[in-house]
């Protein structure tokens, strides 16, 4: 006898139907499963065959072959435990399922050998695909019923033992649907605030750009300078994430099996890999490509700190995610897309020892040591960066002053929510934000006024700018026009953008 239960795993971000089909025939017992398989799914038949015993469940003596269709399509993982075990036994006549439930009907779990039902990765991004997939019910593991029931429409059955789950199908006992998840924006708490940043206004200005344009930054500074501090508490200040967003990179957390039990990305995602990443695990890799710290940055922040420390190579892989907001992963039989729309935030210090230009350290590096320490940093990385600030050691008297009181996350966040609202009105598309405009979008929406063409005349013939440089000041430009409320970008707006490209200016000095 043969049955077949509905599954589904996950390629990239989104889910695709398997179909798995049970067959029971006379002949030598085996237990086998085809359908390109991964080792994980090859060692289920123990834990099957182990879990069903220990549920006091015993098997008839045939041949059962498993197949998982489409059968080109890779599977991984130990999701399909669940809807194994489940088709054996609807096969061998232990339970009797309606043809209208398994029709509409997703299970995935994987079994202990006791017959709990343990958790899986990528339970939302499943779910979020069940419509697409035709299927109005998810049975799956109890832990990850609260991160499906975030999706409406979708009746969520969380199990915590095969036993309950065979309880259930047999109509001997009843399991209630996961109650929907309630979200609320007030979860996006931050143990940060910038009133805790003492001094540094030139670098909290440029933050506020930053978020309010979505623009790449770069600190530069000795060791001690905050650097750190102030790249932890850009996501203080930038709006909050919409409903949309908290889904998008949920799902990304979950196929990583990152998300926390009972809880979604209650704040935008801050990602801080160490130096000695690689670049699958920065871009994301491996036989089955799994997100890679670009993409776990989706909606939120990538700091790269000591960014001279970083393999060039490793750096250079970011330039087209950088562009294209999404990075693609080769393999032979196919390409897999992660969303990459991440802001990158980096800092290093200005030589070796980190004390060039410092007042209050000699720096004791040679020319040579300088050239070799910057030579990770090529052109086209830094050209793809807007916004380069220098952010000096602090003096002991601006640590001391208790007058001067500095603005709060709340304050700052309040004129960036108005920056994004004049933006959004702009281009008529809800999360676009200057940094991200198309050529034709600089030439339509970045007015100038006569002194202001004259000016950028000049800026482009004396610092060379390429291209893609002279439209990164002008986005800069009309994102401080944004703050101030005026449409026309004037030239104060312009200047202000290329101080915050003095930096690249001193690589440029420094190389030559």
């Amino acid at each position: 006898m043969n049955t077949k239960i509905f599954s589904a795993t996950t390629i990239g971000v989104n889910a695709h139907l398997v179909d798995v089909e049970v067959d029971l025939s006379y002949g030598i017992m085996n237990f086998f499963i085809v359908g390109l398989p991964d080792t994980a799914i090859k060692e289920s038949r123990q834990r099957i065959q182990t879990a069903l015993k220990n549920c006091g469940i015993k098997l008839p003596e045939r041949k059962i072959t498993v197949n998982l269709a489409p059968a080109d399509l890779k599977k991984e993982g130990t999701l399909f435990d669940l809807p194994i075990a489940i088709g054996i036994l609807q096969a061998a006549g232990l339970i009797h399922i309606t043809p209208d439930f398994l029709a509409t009907t997703l299970f995935m779990g994987e079994l202990s050998l006791d017959g709990s039902i343990k958790p899986i990765k990528g339970a939302l991004a499943i779910a979020f695909d069940a419509k697409n997939l035709q299927k109005t019910q998810i049975i799956l593991p109890k832990h990850n019923a609260p991160e499906a029931a975030l999706i409406s429409g979708i009746s969520v059955y969380g199990v915590r033992h095969l036993v309950d789950l065979i309880a259930f199908l047999r109509k001997e006992r009843v399991i209630e649907p996961e109650a929907p998840y309630n979200y609320s924006e007030k979860s996006q708490v931050y143990p940060f605030d910038f009133s805790q940043v003492k001094g540094q206004e030139i670098a909290k200005r440029a933050l506020t750009i930053a978020a309010a344009g979505n623009h790449n930054i770069l600190f530069v500074g000795p060791p001690g300078s905050g650097k750190t501090m102030l790249a932890k508490r850009l996501a203080t200040i930038m709006p909050k994430m919409t409903f949309e967003e908290v889904l998008e990179s949920s799902k990304i957390y979950s196929i990583s099996g990152k998300l926390e039990e009972n809880t979604l990305l209650g704040q935008r995602p801050f990602r801080s890999p160490h130096h000695t990443i690689s670049q699958a695990g920065l871009v994301g890799g491996g036989s089955f490509p799994q997100p890679g710290e670009i993409s776990l940055a989706h909606n939120g922040l990538l700091f790269l700190d000591e960014l001279t420390e970083f393999k060039r190579d490793t750096l250079e892989v970011l330039r087209q995610p950088l562009e294209n907001k999404e990075v693609t992963i080769s393999r032979a039989q196919h390409s897999i897309n992660f969303p990459a729309s991440f802001l990158l935030v980096a800092a290093l210090n200005p030589c070796p020892c980190g004390y060039y230009g410092d007042k209050k350290k000699d720096c004791v590096c040679t020319q040579e040591k300088i050239n070799k320490y910057l030579e990770k940093l090529s052109g086209p990385l830094l050209d793809r960066i807007d916004l380069q600030i220098y952010v000096p050691s602090v003096d002991y008297e601006t640590i001391k002053d208790k007058q001067h009181i500095s603005q709060t996350s709340a304050d700052i966040r309040e004129k960036v929510q108005k920056a994004v609202d004049i933006q959004e009105d702009r281009f008529g598309a809800p999360g676009q934000r200057n940094a991200t405009m198309s050529a034709d979008q600089v030439e339509t929406t970045c007015e100038l006024t006569q002194e202001g063409e004259v000016l950028m005349k000049k800026v482009f013939e004396k610092l060379h700018l390429s291209m893609r440089g002279y439209h990164k000041v002008l986005k800069v430009a009309r994102t401080i026009a944004d703050l101030e409320g005026s449409e026309i970008i004037r030239p104060a707006h312009i200047q202000e953008a290329l101080m915050y490209r003095s930096v690249d200016q001193y690589f440029e000095r420094k190389r030559t």
